[in-house]
């Protein structure tokens, strides 16, 4: 995984819950905790730090990962607005990842192994996408999308009907704007 996922979760902690927090879940986590935006590490890294903020903040590993994708929307928007200016609503950008953001973040950062995502645009109201990654982290997509919507004004009800974690041979998210 790139270093920039580590250093983007380093600034979330650290700006709502402190840098000592952030100390304290390498510490805890056992990593090194010392990532270049460029660099390539383990992705049990991230696992392990996951872990630590779930036991630290009493939250499930889903509830922390989504929580980190949503706080990191508003970071990617400040540091990639033209990304977001060219869409109008979470489901533009979406739609946009595999055939625009995703080849953007490749040129950003060389070696950066991205999901792959399916639409089904069937659809006016809900948009369903399925999400493959070995990362399994389906709950971060899910944190993301909730920022963008953010980031649009818009609510979201987002539903996960299928998800390897439970067991299922695919991630599906259904994502409904509200508002």
């Amino acid at each position: 995984m790139k270093g920039i996922i580590y250093n983007l979760l380093e600034e979330v902690v650290s700006a709502e819950h402190g840098e000592d927090t952030w100390d304290a879940l390498v510490d805890a986590a056992g990593v090194d905790g010392v990532y270049t935006s460029l660099g390539s590490y383990a992705d049990e890294d991230l696992e392990r730090l996951v872990a630590a903020a779930s036991e630290r903040l009493g939250a499930s590993p889903d509830e922390v990962v989504r929580w980190f994708g949503r706080r990191t929307m508003p970071l990617f928007a400040e540091r990639y607005g033209d990304l977001f200016t060219a869409h109008a609503s979470t489901r533009s950008l979406a739609l946009a990842l595999n055939d625009v953001i995703h080849p953007e973040v490749h040129k950003l950062y060389p070696g950066a192994v991205t999901p792959v995502f399916a639409f089904d645009t069937s659809s006016q109201s809900t948009l369903m996408m399925e999400y493959r990654s070995a990362r399994r982290l389906c709950a971060f997509a899910e944190g993301l999308l909730h920022g963008a919507g953010d980031h649009y004004g818009e609510r979201l009800a987002i539903e996960r009907p299928q998800c390897v974690k439970r067991g299922d041979d695919r991630c599906v998210l259904a994502v409904t704007a509200l508002s």
